[in-house]
């Protein structure tokens, strides 16, 4: 039942993030969940290795995950933005 709540609310990161960065951004539901989940695991993973989240049960809430997801989406915008342009000489 874990699992399927970890989706919900990557469903609902990804889409806040998608929000506040609009743009062209890949895919429709299963890649907005998939950078909502890794959005929400970078956050912790960061906020881990900075000492924010010390305690074993406590992970990122949804205003880091959503910087999580907006740092994925940032990041892959900035990878493939250019991607598909080509001129002609």
């Amino acid at each position: 039942m874990g699992f399927l709540w970890t989706l919900i609310i990557g469903l609902v990161v990804g889409a806040i993030a998608k929000l506040i960065m609009p743009g062209r951004d890949p895919g429709g539901i299963i890649v907005t969940m998939l950078i909502g989940v890794a959005g929400a695991l970078l956050a912790g993973f960061l906020g881990r290795a900075l000492g924010w989240y010390s305690d074993p049960g406590t992970g990122p809430g949804i205003i880091a995950s959503v910087i999580g997801a907006i740092v994925l989406l940032f990041l892959y915008r900035l990878f493939t933005g250019r991607r598909g342009t080509t001129t002609v000489p």
